[in-house]
């Protein structure tokens, strides 16, 4: 962080194997979200910036292509060594910039690392299909070849995963890689990129470039961007899609959720109400697997006021703060974005039971506060329970009965997770079946799948085409859906911290 001393410096862009500044006369402040102290300033690259790192990306896929499946492993293993040395370091400035508590950012970074040690095995992932005498004396086998290069567009909640999600993998894969990560949060990219050189990666394997929607579209019609990977809103998600496909470019585009909790009259009712909690508001509910809305099936409607007090006990505060349960929201616009989705839910005649519009953290009163927030007697045709509100708010709605709950999920226009709490083998079987939802979780609140499995959104929440992702590539020939599954033991006593915590 910066004392009010010394100079803010420039976020620098990563070309051709160096940090350099930016040429721009454009600069975006990047701001801590408890205070609105400007802590760097961002650039807008400059059109021939983006030019020169796509030229050298260009120009260092030519030799990367040829790059033995070995040499590219062994790249992956030195990096992924240094991100684990580096883990707490990169975990403090992801707090920093983005207001996340220190736990939670150290989970970031650690969700992002895992899927560097998945690329660590690549000569196996690639392997293909073989099939003798497909003819009389004629064989077939087919083969994996890069593309090119990569462009990866990521958002702000999570700035070391998603863009580890991303770069590791094509790149493992023998592309070179564009990286325009966002502009609230570019210092947690920016080390990993420093981190990527210091493992010993070769010039021009990966670029990163600041900027806003401009330096986006610039990159979404360059003639050399085949290939095009994007997380963030739906807004964004559509129009990078429609951008992307319109030139002939391979797409995939995560978008927007509404994630349901169904809770079952024969669930745990501690650990749904902990997992709830976590789920619900950690990370100030800005992550695109929080559980926004809780469905409570036939009896279970009586824990709704349990829940609410829970919620009433959950603090938010700054990253460094061990007490507190989750960060300020990343901007007051975002902030401003929320509140007026509690006034509308208000106005639209859903019982706010538990309001945190007023939050104030002592010694931060200009922070992005927004405190654990609360409604039920909600509607499917209200806006709280149609559009994505991104922060600690969460609807209740009650059902009579799983079939009314899977119903009610199915209709909704999102498809990324959905969990349920139950006892009954039964129960969970059938949901896991008829929901049509990507990542469910039985008894697991935010089932966000390891590396080795497929992250697939359904409906809104994910654009692509068949060519966009290996695994996601599944999806245009059958619905691809990953399950994550915890059977309760007895007695299980986990705490509200450990809850909020969740990745």
């Amino acid at each position: 962080m910066n004392d009010q001393t010394s100079p803010i410096k420039t976020v620098p862009l990563l070309i051709n194997g160096k940090l350099v500044e930016s040429k721009t006369s454009t600069l975006i402040p990047v701001t801590n979200p408890a205070n609105q102290e400007v802590i760097a300033n961002v650039p807008c690259a400059t059109e021939g910036e983006v030019e020169q790192a796509i030229a050298s990306a260009k120009v260092a896929f030519e030799t990367w292509r040829n790059t033995s499946v070995g040499d590219r492993a062994r790249l992956m293993l030195r990096y992924q060594h240094l991100l684990k040395e580096h883990h707490d370091e990169l975990g403090e400035i992801v707090a920093q910039e983005t207001g996340k508590n220190l736990e939670d950012a150290k989970g970031d970074v650690w969700r992002g690392i895992e899927v560097v040690e998945h690329a660590c095995n690549i000569a196996s992932l690639i392997m293909v299909e073989t099939v003798e005498n497909v003819a009389r004396k004629i064989d077939c086998y087919s083969i994996t070849q890069p593309l090119g290069v990569c462009v990866g567009i990521t958002p702000f909640n999570f700035p070391a995963m998603i863009p580890l999600w991303m770069f590791p993998m094509a790149i493992a894969c023998g592309n070179t890689f564009v990286l325009k990560p966002s502009e609230q949060d570019p210092l947690t990219p920016t080390r990993l990129g420093e981190l990527f050189l210091e493992a010993g990666a070769p010039d021009g394997l990966l670029q990163i470039i600041h900027g806003d929607k401009g330096v986006v579209n610039k990159l979404l019609v360059h003639k050399d961007t085949p290939a095009i990977s994007f997380v963030g809103s739906v807004a964004a998600g559509e129009h990078i899609y429609r951008t992307g496909t319109k030139h002939l470019k391979r797409v995939q585009a995560l978008a927007g959720a509404k994630n349901h909790m169904v809770i079952m009259p024969d669930a745990q009712k501690k650990q749904v109400i902990n997992n709830l909690l976590g789920s619900s508001v950690g990370a100030a509910g800005q992550r695109c697997m929080a559980i926004s809305v809780a469905v409570f099936v036939g009896d279970s409607r009586n824990w709704i006021d349990d829940v609410k007090n829970a919620l009433s006990k959950v603090r938010p505060g700054i990253w460094n703060d061990e007490e507190a349960a989750y960060g300020p929201l990343i901007s007051p616009q975002a902030k401003q974005r929320v509140l007026e989705f509690i006034k509308e839910g208000k106005k639209s005649g859903a019982e706010c039971i538990l309001d945190g519009s007023d939050c104030v953290i002592e010694g931060f009163p200009d922070g992005n506060w927004v405190g654990p927030t609360m409604f039920k007697n909600v509607t499917t045709d209200m806006s709280i329970y149609k559009e994505e509100i991104f922060g600690p708010v969460l609807v209740a709605i009650e059902v009579p009965n799983l079939e009314d709950a899977i119903e009610l999920v199915n209709q909704n226009p999102y498809g990324n997770g959905t969990s349920i709490f139950t006892s009954s083998g039964a129960a969970a079987r059938k949901y896991q079946h008829e929901i049509q939802v990507g990542q469910v979780g039985i008894n697991v609140p935010v089932p966000v799948p390891l590396p080795m499995f497929s992250f697939t959104g359904w409906r809104k929440s994910f654009y692509g085409d068949q060519h966009a992702y290996g695994k996601q590539a599944i999806r245009f020939y059958t619905e691809t859906k990953t399950v994550t599954a915890r059977w309760f033991e007895e007695d299980i006593d986990t705490g509200v911290n450990t809850s909020i915590n969740l990745r």
